[in-house]
């Protein structure tokens, strides 16, 4: 038996009145999430643990099997996993996002945050900005860290967790007070939009129509993570699939494989059929029994508020993704069971996330649960089925007692 996690980051919505009071889900056209419902285990699930921000760390890791009220220190040291950052038990990671503020008159107290991914900025251009960043405030205590595309890390050394304002959290809010605590650390924010907002590289975004990176965001901050080995978990041999380091890094720390796959970008124009021949390989070809396929284009369309991109990315992972990959296992005589689902809503109605339960679709090629209904949040929560945790789920996924 192959097992399969397809996640949908953030693709969880509410009704929206410009998709005819549909939600995303309802709105996409989903042929072959369609074909697997109708044989398919659908139900809700609680993926974020009372007490908890319903980010995409505690989320995936709920959804992994992992009980984040035992294994979750932070968001930022996951992502330090993946970028290869090795952390003393003393240190403190956090996720430097480059931002686009709105570059109004008055300094930095008169900015409001337009965009918390900086238009999607490329890696390389990143670098570029950070190499500045570095040689402004990097030193004995604070080390920087290239990350991928907006997502970069800082280790405090000695630090200190804070409580810390997530970027996409306050999108058009004025910044003034979302400053960190520390004076250290609001200083280097302040000063970096002096640093970036004439930067030549984003000049040249500006120029092209697209949004500067114009400041850095400090968030997340957590401690040195500890999770247990995925496969002394389950018996099972896995591997992730992502183009995000967060997940990579939960990978990492749960001793899983990472696949890299070329143009796999977190975006939505992300590389979807690379995805699935990975994954395709992995399980066929390289002795693996698991493979998480995760995939944040909707979350990001989320984030941005894009209602219609959000359902294209839905639209193209049920394509691109889902389609080829059963029917590909299908061919081989391959006996699989898949769980397609979010870890979170993210409604483009308020541009961030929400700790609401969120639809899974369980398939198994060996048994049919003859639900003969669709995929979505409305059937999901009609069909009665409820798991309290990710955990319990993750559990009927492995076939774990």
């Amino acid at each position: 038996m192959k097992y399969i996690i397809l996640l949908l980051d953030g693709a969880a919505d509410e009704k929206i009145a410009e998709l005819d009071n549909k939600t995303v889900f309802e709105a996409s056209n989903t042929p072959n999430m369609d074909r697997l419902a109708k044989h398919s285990m659908i139900g809700m699930v609680k993926t974020v643990p009372d007490g908890f921000s319903p980010g995409s760390d505690t989320a995936n890791l709920s959804v992994l099997g992992y009980d984040p009220n035992k294994y979750y220190s932070g968001r930022s040291p996951l992502e330090a996993l993946s970028i290869g950052v090795k952390m003393n038990n003393s240190d403190v990671a956090m996720r430097m996002n480059f931002v686009t503020l709105s570059d109004n008159e008055g300094g930095f107290a008169n900015q409001t945050i337009i965009d918390h991914s900086a238009g999607e900025l490329s890696t390389s251009e990143a670098a570029v900005l950070l190499q500045d960043i570095k040689k402004e405030f990097e030193n004995e205590t604070y080390n920087f860290y290239l990350g991928t595309s907006y997502r970069h890390l800082l280790i405090w050394h000695d630090g200190k967790v804070l409580p810390l304002v997530q970027p996409h959290d306050i999108l058009t809010q004025n910044v003034a007070d979302k400053l960190p605590q520390d004076k250290t650390l609001a200083d280097m924010m302040v000063k970096s939009f002096d640093i970036l907002r004439n930067h030549r590289i984003n000049i040249e975004r500006k120029e092209k129509g697209l949004n500067p990176a114009n400041c850095i965001w400090f968030w997340g901050a957590g401690t040195k993570p500890d999770l247990i080995s995925f496969t002394k978990k389950t018996n099972l041999k896995g591997a992730m699939i992502s183009a995000v380091d967060l997940l990579k890094g939960i990978a990492t720390g749960a001793n899983m494989d990472v696949i890299e796959v070329e143009g796999a970008n977190g975006g939505l124009h992300t590389n979807y059929k690379g995805k699935e021949e990975a994954a395709i390989d992995a399980l066929l070809n390289k002795d693996k029994d698991f493979v998480y396929i995760h995939v944040e284009a909707p979350d990001e369309m989320g984030h941005q508020g894009k209602i219609l991109d959000k359902v294209k990315a839905v639209e193209n992972i049920d394509e691109y993704i889902l389609g080829p990959l059963v029917d590909t296992l299908d061919k081989e005589n391959t006996d699989y069971r898949i769980l397609v689902m979010p870890d979170h809503p993210t409604p483009v109605r308020i541009r961030t996330h929400t700790s609401d339960p969120v639809p899974f679709m369980l398939y198994d090629s060996t048994k049919d649960y003859n639900s003969n209904i669709l995929y979505n949040e409305s059937s999901a929560e009609n069909s009665g089925i409820y798991y309290e945790s990710g955990p319990e789920l993750a559990n009927k996924l492995f076939e774990i007692e």
